[in-house]
This record gives structure tokens, sequence and C-alpha cells, in this order.
């Protein structure tokens, strides 16, 4: 499709050449001519770097920087979101495959819907999707398009209008995606997933095909940071995790009022206390 300013993704590759062997070209395969790819490596994996370097000069890729310590998510995130001029932003992590038609579809329902804020793929399997909880945030939209309303959606697999960033602003402090999608949403832009959900394969879940984690042992060895925050320590543990976070969006309310003040202060104190009871954060 063409007729706008384009696309720009950034993916941010660390410590996992196996699956940016899969995913960086998953990307670049499935770009269309006017997206450009920003690739950001955290970190001195050799491997990772490797990994990246083979491929950094494709004609999709439009711009590398190499930081030696792990900078995270904030800072390569307003790298892309301050110096991009495409018409729509993106991000993809470097653990993820979006269906292949992803762009195409959701730069079709951004053009028909001006509403549309952030809106992406669904990365939880099948098994994990209760209907009923579907039904009741699901929304139609002109020209036939779906979405399953969410004030946020996972920093993966997304696509959002320049529009949407000019208005809300680059990411502030330690400030997370869930917070800036908020943000988003008290002005009014419309977030959530795709309908029908057009699938993203997160390789960190257990139950991925593609998964480096055979054993315990695999998963104790190469955590990922928010296994680590919460205290997982088993596959099983780290798949039940998975189905949690899976519920939790389906069941997030609507009403933005539950994201502020005395009720916020509540949920906060619900977590601080299951924390202090069993060592584990609620997901």
């Amino acid at each position: 499709m063409t007729g706008d300013g384009g696309i720009d993704i950034l993916m941010i590759t660390y410590d996992r050449p196996e699956y940016v062997r899969l995913s960086l070209p998953h990307l670049l395969d499935t770009c269309p001519a006017d997206a450009r790819v920003w690739l950001w490596h955290n970190g001195t994996d050799q491997p990772t770097l490797e990994a990246v370097e083979e491929l950094r000069h494709h004609p999709r890729v439009h711009r590398f920087r190499h930081s030696p310590v792990n900078a995270g998510l904030t800072e390569p995130t307003n790298w892309l979101w301050t110096e991009a001029t495409g018409s729509y932003l993106s991000k993809v992590d470097d653990d993820c495959l979006p269906d292949p038609d992803w762009l195409t579809i959701l730069r079709g329902a951004h053009r028909d819907v001006p509403g549309f804020g952030v809106i992406g793929t669904w990365r939880f399997p099948a098994e994990d999707v209760e209907q009923a909880l579907v039904a009741a945030k699901l929304a139609d939209y002109p020209n036939g398009h779906q979405l399953f309303r969410n004030h946020w959606v996972q920093g993966s697999g997304y696509l959002m209008k320049r529009e949407t960033l000019t208005q809300v602003g680059p990411l502030a402090g330690d400030e997370t995606f869930t917070a800036w999608c908020l943000r988003a949403a008290r002005l009014g832009w419309l977030n959530g997933w795709y309908h029908p959900f057009l699938p993203e394969d997160h390789m960190d879940d257990p139950r991925s095909p593609r998964t480096i984690y055979r054993t315990d042992a695999d998963f104790v060895a190469r955590r990922p940071l928010s296994a680590r925050r919460t205290g997982v320590t088993t596959l099983a543990e780290w798949t039940q995790q998975m189905r949690h976070s899976a519920r939790v969006v389906q069941a997030a309310p609507l009403d933005l009022r539950e994201y502020q003040g005395w009720r916020l202060r509540r949920r906060n104190a619900t977590r601080r206390i299951r924390l202090a009871l069993t060592g584990r954060a609620p997901w």
C-alpha cells in the first residue's frame, strides 16, 4: 500500500541470537516497500551482534545503533519516535514473529478509522482466549473492522499513527509502554487488538514451537527479565504467568477511572500485599 509517509519499525536485539536469526529476517521479509527498519543492539553478546550484522545492510534497514551497555527499552523507543518521519510507527521484539500480513491489515484499519491510536497483533495462543471476555469488549468500526478494545497492547507487533505520538509525546522518564498507551487513551485514542486476532508468535512463551526453553534448566539459565522480577524459576510457572497475562488483558476494564486515583492505589496495594505474602507480585 502506498500514499502515505510509510512505516518506521524498531527492533531492539539483546542476547538472543537464536531468536534474532528468526525474527529479523521475518520482519524484513514481511515489510512493505515503504517500511524502514531501525535496529538497536544492546550489549556485547557476539553471536547476537553477528546475527544483526549479517542483515544490517538489507535494503529495508534504515538505521543501526549499537549500545555496548543494555540501554533497555525507553532510549531506543524514543530514538525511533523522535527521529522517524513515517506516518505510522511500530516496534517488533526480537523474540516475536507477527502474522505475515500484519502491516497491511493494521495500516488499512488505521486509514479507515481515524480514531485508532495503537492497535496490535495478538501474542497469546488460542487456548488462552476466553470468548465471553472478548465479546464484552469487541467493537465494530467502518469497512468491517473490529477491535478488541483495551487501553494498552503489548510493546511488540503494534502499529500506531504519527498523530497519536504527536499528541501524547515520547516516553517520559521510566514510563512503561502500558502507561504511555493509557495516556493516549485518556486523550481519546482507541487502542486494542485487531480482530479476528492477528497472531504474533511470542517465542519466549514455552508453548511456542520455536522457544529456546525446553527444560527448567534452559529456563533458569536464560530467564527473561519479567521472570526474574517475579521470581519464576520453572517452565510450568512461566507458562502459568503467560496464561495469567492473557486473562488480565482480556478482563481489564475499559473505565479509565480504574487506572488513576484511589482505584489505582487499591490495585497497587493488592500487588504489594501479594508480594509480601508470597514473594511474587501478581502478573
